[in-house]
């Protein structure tokens, strides 16, 4: 155990010995094993948007064997899916590669004007079934759904611990009086890692935020104390110190399929701020396989350093 993976286990003081064997496994695997980063490779968009929005452009990537393979080729920490995508490769690749059960869902078909919600789709018994290292939940804070979800959340992340799994918690701010400008707004963003945090994520997966502060109240106190949130670098070292001081790992996710080059400037950008590392996918599968494998080495170059 390197001294950076030693540091940050001793920051999950409650939990047991399965939790922390489970959190080292993931970040002790693939290229960036030891560092205390993670590049996790999500495949939950079949569900959120639809097969032929995220396979279309890529079509090997409708078989669940290609992302399996496509993680353990490049490197990468785990492999995070909802239910039936794991248990599609389940067998072949048990103990190749940690894996993480996406345990809720939504999907487009959802009329606009229904609130925004995600369905429980699997459950912690089904991720120690099939020899998951972590389960993964979405919560939406800001939505009128958003106290629910909380609730439901802090329920499984509960029972995931009772079971030695840790928690990944996508906190995604939207809806209700939320514009789309403030979704990913750096208080917000810090507000929404802070509520993850709280309700026992182990890690938090959050969206890269922008300089703009939605909030009045708050925009005066950065203002009063200097804070400067002018780079990006410094935004996710504001996101990190909401996330208790920096005592929990927060990873940013990657967004829909853009050039190459704006990817590695976020790598750098978390790298710079003490960010713990990217759970990239569109941006993974809807390129071809070796472009895929090209861009994901490049990104766990920037991660060493």
């Amino acid at each position: 155990m390197t001294t950076k993976v030693r540091e940050i286990l001793s920051m999950y003081e409650s939990d047991n010995p399965a939790v922390k064997a489970n959190l080292y496994r993931i970040m002790n695997t693939g290229k960036l094993a030891g560092t205390g980063r993670m590049l996790i490779l999500p495949v939950d968009q079949g569900f959120e948007h639809g097969p032929v929005r995220s396979f279309g452009q890529n079509e090997p990537a409708y078989d669940p064997h290609y992302h399996f393979q496509l993680a353990i080729d490049a490197g990468l920490n785990a492999f995070a899916s909802p239910l039936g995508m794991i248990e599609a490769g389940a067998d072949t690749f048990a103990g190749r590669l940690p894996t993480i059960l996406k345990l809720n869902s939504a999907n487009m078909m959802i009329p606009k004007s229904s609130t925004t919600d995600q369905a429980v789709t699997a459950s912690v018994r089904d991720a120690v079934r099939l020899g998951c290292a972590g389960i993964g939940l979405t919560i939406y804070p800001g939505a009128p759904t958003a106290l629910d979800l909380i609730e439901e959340a802090r329920e499984l992340i509960a029972e995931g611990k009772s079971y030695g799994l840790p928690s990944f918690v996508w906190a995604y701010p939207r809806d209700g009086d939320l514009t789309k400008e403030c979704e990913t707004a750096i208080d917000v963003s810090a507000y929404a890692t802070q509520i993850a945090a709280l309700i026992g994520a182990h890690v938090i997966k959050v969206k890269l935020s922008s300089d703009h502060v939605s909030q009045s109240d708050v925009k005066k106190i950065y203002a009063e104390t200097g804070k400067d949130l002018s780079t990006l670098a410094k935004r996710v070292a504001h996101i990190k110190q909401a996330a208790f001081g920096g005592r929990r790992l927060v990873i940013f996710s990657g967004g829909d399929k853009r050039s190459a080059d704006s990817i590695y400037d976020e790598a750098r950008a978390i790298a710079d701020g003490g960010g713990n590392g990217s759970i990239i996918g569109r941006n993974a599968f809807k390129r071809p396989r070796p472009d895929a494998l090209n861009m994901l080495e490049k990104i766990i170059g920037i991660y060493q350093g």
